[in-house]
């Protein structure tokens, strides 16, 4: 899996701090589980959605890159953080609401590790819990190798390039650039490749039935989902 370390200095000011993002998790979390008080995120990174929701819940992050945690915890200071392997953890205890959001999980390229995360969020959930993710489609990532290369300005003259292409058998690579102004004239180019993929949706809530008691799927953009999809959530109750 990737760690993100060398874009997680720069992640913040390129992303930005996801309050829409956070207020569309909330709205689905109200819906769903109106009850719930705890919430655990997966491949939470900087933090920035602990960060928006810490004030409505009890909030834990999980994230494998020691160099994103360290960020995390400057940011939401006494919000327990663990690094771990979102196949793998186990915390030892359970959870209203489990996230896994931002397409972390597409960056898993075999579907048995999709279904080993499936398997790790059910069994960190209260009986009534709710596993909340979200998805790049295949759609999506098919359209971002055709579209050229994007380019960001952040910070004091920095300069953040993304590009996508296509690494064979449905995954791609967003080749991440940053040239990190130094002074003047002068930047530092800081490079990293991460690679995703992305499987059918149908695939996909198949494997969440045999696991889950129900399972919604949700377009934020349109009424309901369609082949048009770029983004899909899956909400599914334990």
């Amino acid at each position: 899996m990737p760690g993100y370390d060398v874009f997680a200095p720069f992640y913040d000011a390129v992303m930005g701090d996801r309050a829409q993002h956070a207020a569309y998790l909330r709205a689905l979390i109200r819906r769903h589980a109106p009850g719930a008080r705890t919430v655990l995120e997966l491949g939470c990174g900087t933090g920035s959605i602990l960060r928006q929701l810490w004030t409505h819940y009890e909030v834990t992050g999980v994230d494998l890159s020691e160099e994103m945690l360290e960020r995390a915890a400057k940011k939401t200071p006494g919000i327990p953080l663990f690094r771990a392997d979102m196949r793998t953890f186990d915390l030892g205890e359970r959870f209203d609401v489990v996230l896994c959001v931002y397409d972390s999980i597409n960056h898993l390229l075999r579907f048995d590790d999709w279904k080993a995360v499936f398997a790790r969020a059910h069994d960190h959930l209260n009986d009534d819990g709710l596993f909340v993710f979200d998805i790049n489609t295949k759609s999506q990532l098919a359209a971002l190798v055709d579209r050229e290369p994007a380019a960001h300005w952040f910070g004091d003259g920095s300069l953040f390039v993304i590009n996508v292409s296509s690494a064979g058998r449905g995954v791609v690579v967003w080749e991440l650039r940053v040239f990190e102004r130094v002074g003047g004239s002068e930047y530092r180019l800081h490079e990293e490749d991460i690679r995703e993929i992305s499987f059918p949706a149908e695939r996909v809530r198949s494997a969440l039935q045999k696991v889950f008691t129900r399972v919604w799927v949700y377009d934020a953009r349109r009424s309901r989902p369609s082949p048009r999809s770029e983004r899909l959530h899956f909400v599914c109750a334990a």
